[in-house]
């Protein structure tokens, strides 16, 4: 186990120091100390690698959304937005690596990730705004699944260039999913 991790942490190393293409597999191994040959023991490619390191990171972006919906506020609609577009882009910044991993999308495991947590995290939030009160009740989860997958493509153009995420990209996804959403404002609030 000690081996396994130290592996996956060469690799976080590496890709957010040097990229994607610098994290191959003799690099990952050299940075952990550990033989070439010897890493194929506990991994048997890259894209194994990846996918490893990807599920660690899902799983903590997956805790701290949870905490972040589990807390007495948001009170508003553009609030639970900012929150938690707020919350991935300090995220993807404190996890350089999760950038590289998340919008390479070098391999299909990598891509099956991405695409059953923003579908699993747009479900959330459809039930979390639709119990808040925030959008009517009758909206269909297909909203929420669009305005989703319009912040995921946004911030890929917010860190495809900008290491830490273009704030004036991130504040234009905040807008742009915030207006869409309160379309759908319960009656109250329109």
């Amino acid at each position: 186990m000690e081996r396994r991790r130290a592996i996956l942490d060469a690799a976080e190393a590496l890709l957010g120091e040097q990229g994607y293409e610098a994290a191959t597999l003799k690099a990952i191994g050299e940075r952990a100390g550990i033989p070439t040959a010897s890493v194929y023991h506990y991994f048997s490619d890259r894209h194994e690698v990846d996918t490893e390191l990807m599920r660690d990171h899902v799983r903590e972006m997956d805790a701290l959304i949870s905490t972040e919906l589990a807390t007495p506020g948001p009170r508003t609609l553009r609030d639970a937005v900012e929150g938690v577009i707020d919350l991935m882009r300090d995220f993807f910044r404190r996890r350089p690596s999760c950038v590289e991993l998340w919008f390479a999308m070098g391999h299909r495991a990598l891509e099956e990730l991405v695409r059953s947590f923003d579908e699993s995290q747009a479900d959330r939030f459809w039930h979390f705004l639709v119990g808040r009160r925030l959008i009517a009740a009758d909206t269909p989860q297909l909203v929420v699944r669009l305005a989703w997958a319009a912040g995921y493509q946004l911030f890929e153009v917010a860190f495809r260039n900008t290491p830490g995420g273009d704030d004036e990209v991130i504040e234009e996804a905040r807008r742009l999913v915030a207006a869409y959403l309160s379309s759908y404002a319960a009656d109250a609030d329109r």
